[in-house]
């Protein structure tokens, strides 16, 4: 673990880690859910699945909405090959605006029911 840069901590969170793994190990650990289970569990995501993915360069998963002060957020993992066979792996995180949110199971529409 090396460099530990934050950007705006209302804005995002920046993380820079050198590891000795290769490119490849390093993705399988953020991708595949029986190895990234191990250090991000499926009860702090929305969802298990990426929001989106570039195969072998980056992830992205959105993380659930806790209590405040944890607004929902949205975590991206990007990896790229150091030149000496192992790996920059770069995460950054980030609060979700309003409108990247998803919607609430009720929105408080009002319901009329006709006789």
């Amino acid at each position: 673990m090396t460099d530990v840069e934050t950007k705006n901590e209302a804005t995002e969170l920046v993380l820079e880690y050198r590891l000795d793994a290769a490119p490849e190990k390093v993705w399988r650990a953020v991708t595949i859910a029986e190895y990234r289970q191990q250090w991000l569990p499926d009860d702090t995501l929305h969802s298990p699945e990426p929001v989106s993915s570039i195969p072998g360069k980056e992830v992205r998963y959105r993380m659930k909405e806790g209590e405040a002060p944890w607004p929902a957020s949205e975590v991206r993992f990007t990896i790229d090959a150091d030149g000496d066979g192992g790996t920059i792996l770069t995460i950054n995180h980030r609060p979700l605006t309003e409108s990247q949110r998803l919607p609430a199971a009720n929105d408080d529409a009002v319901l009329m029911m006709a006789a």
